[in-house]
C-alpha cells in the first residue's frame, strides 16, 4: 500500500479522510465537510501539508469547508461541475477521468442518485474507494436528485468491482441500516453481522470503512436484482421508523 488514510468523525454523523500518498508526500481532504476538523485532524498527522481537495458532490456537508482550506493552504479544489452551486472549484472532473496524487492514481466514476453529478474515486491500484453517499454499510444514499434506475445503475458499477475493495464511505448510518436491513429477512449471517454493527456502535468505533465483499453478501440495495426491487426498497426505507 502506498496510500495512507486518516479517518475522523465530522459534524454530526461526517467522515473526514486525509489520505497521503506515500512515495511522494502528496495530501489530500475527500470530501470538506468541516474545515477545521479536517486542519486539526492535518496538524495531528505531522503530514505538513495539503496539496488537494477531492470532492464526490456538491452539497454543503461535502464542499463547507472548501473556500477556508484553499486559502489557508493553497491546496488544488478537484471535483464535479455541480459543485460550482455552492463553492469554489478549480479543476472539474468527470466519468472516465483519473486524478493523480504523487503516485497513486484515482479513476473517476459518474454515479449519479443521491445527486446528479456525484462520483466515486477509485484507487484501483490500491484497492479501495471513496464513494461519498452512493453507498453505506448496509444501505445507500437518498435520491435527492436522481431516479431509482440512476442509483440502481451506479450501485451496479460499484458491485463491478473486485471484492476486496475497501469502501470509505461519508457518513455513520450503520446501526439504522442494519434496523431496515434486519426487517426485510431473518437470514441468520445476517443477523449476526448487524449484531456486530450493534456492538461496535454502543462502543463508539466505526463502521467505516467496509468491503464490497461484505456489502454485495448484506447490503439490501446491493442484493436487489432489479431497478424496480431496488425502488422498491429505497422508498420502504424512506419511511422506515424502525
Amino acid at each position: 500500500m502506498t496510500l495512507s488514510v486518516r479517518i475522523f468523525p465530522c459534524r454530526s454523523d461526517n467522515y473526514g479522510f486525509l489520505v497521503r500518498d506515500e512515495a511522494t508526500g502528496q495530501v489530500a481532504t475527500i470530501d470538506t465537510p468541516d474545515a477545521e476538523a479536517i486542519l486539526k485532524d492535518l496538524e495531528a498527522s505531522g503530514w505538513g501539508r495539503l496539496d488537494m481537495i477531492l470532492n464526490t458532490h456538491w452539497h454543503p456537508d461535502h464542499t463547507g469547508g472548501n473556500e477556508r482550506l484553499k486559502a489557508e493552504t493553497g491546496c488544488e479544489i478537484v471535483g464535479p461541475e455541480e459543485v460550482r452551486r455552492v463553492a469554489p472549484l478549480d479543476r472539474v472532473i468527470k466519468d472516465g477521468d483519473t486524478v493523480a496524487l504523487g503516485e497513486t492514481v484515482f479513476e473517476v466514476t459518474e454515479a449519479p442518485g443521491h445527486t446528479l453529478g456525484h462520483v466515486v474515486l477509485h484507487a484501483a491500484g490500491e484497492k479501495l474507494a471513496f464513494v461519498g453517499d452512493v453507498i453505506f454499510p448496509l444501505g445507500c444514499g437518498r435520491l435527492f436528485e436522481g431516479t431509482p434506475e440512476q442509483m440502481f445503475d451506479s450501485l451496479s458499477k460499484i458491485a463491478a468491482w473486485d471484492d476486496d475493495t475497501v469502501l470509505y464511505a461519508a457518513h455513520e448510518y450503520a446501526a439504522s441500516n442494519a434496523r431496515f436491513a434486519l426487517s426485510l429477512s431473518d437470514d441468520t449471517a445476517l443477523k449476526a453481522h448487524c449484531d456486530e454493527i450493534f456492538a461496535k456502535r454502543e462502543r463508539g468505533e466505526k463502521t467505516v470503512p467496509t468491503t464490497l465483499a461484505v456489502e454485495k453478501q448484506f447490503n439490501p440495495f446491493l442484493t436487489a436484482k432489479t431497478a424496480e426491487e431496488f425502488a422498491q426498497r429505497r422508498a420502504a426505507k424512506d419511511s422506515f421508523a424502525g
